[in-house]
């Protein structure tokens, strides 16, 4: 009998514990969350993606100045998600994850992802990035939807090309530009 009270004493114990541990994380967890950006300017957009990339919500922002929301996510699959604000220049990040229907985030800060800057002038087509995360660029670039040039441009903080293109062969260009795990097109005219 001593034996079955020390051990039901010594699993009650280690229950106690676990769950302390455990709701030290959920302390933080919460069904509805505010997100709050500050600088943020028209035109720009919010998007909430699951951990495989797919967008569950999307708003584009209608005033300049702070943004801010409260979301319910109760409803979400349990998994990670990442809370994107799309800049002109950049795109900052917040993660968090869903279990139970309450949200945690998984840390403080948020990360930024700077995009390609692509300009055409002339002839000439400009194309940078700040990589402080040291990513290569791939670019690709098309002229009447053929490929005519491929390169990937890697080492450096700050990545920079500038393209001389013919200026016998006028028409319509693209400009494919992988990074990050991101796309960005743009189309041009010379």
């Amino acid at each position: 009998m001593k034996k079955i009270i020390v051990v039901a004493l010594m699993f009650g114990t280690l229950i106690g514990y676990a769950n302390e541990h455990t709701n030290d994380n959920e302390l933080n967890a919460k069904k509805t969350v505010k997100v709050e950006f500050s600088n943020v300017k028209k035109g720009q957009t919010l998007a909430i993606k699951n951990g495989e990339g797919v967008t569950v919500y999307n708003n584009e922002i209608k005033n300049s100045g702070s943004y801010s929301k409260t979301f319910d996510f109760s409803a979400l699959e349990d998994g990670i998600y990442t809370a994107e604000l799309n800049k002109d220049f950049e795109i900052v990040m917040k993660q968090f994850y869903v279990k139970n229907g309450l949200v945690t985030f998984l840390n403080n800060k948020n990360e930024k992802i700077f995009k390609p800057v692509i300009r055409a002038e002339g002839n000439l087509l400009y194309v940078s990035k700040i990589a402080f995360n040291n990513k290569p660029l791939k670019v690709v670039i098309y002229y009447n939807s053929e490929p005519i040039l491929s390169e990937t441009i890697k080492g450096g903080e700050i990545l920079k090309r500038v393209y001389k293109l013919s200026e016998n062969e006028i028409g319509n260009y693209k400009v494919s530009i992988s990074t990050d795990d991101r796309s960005y097109v743009k189309d041009f005219t010379i």
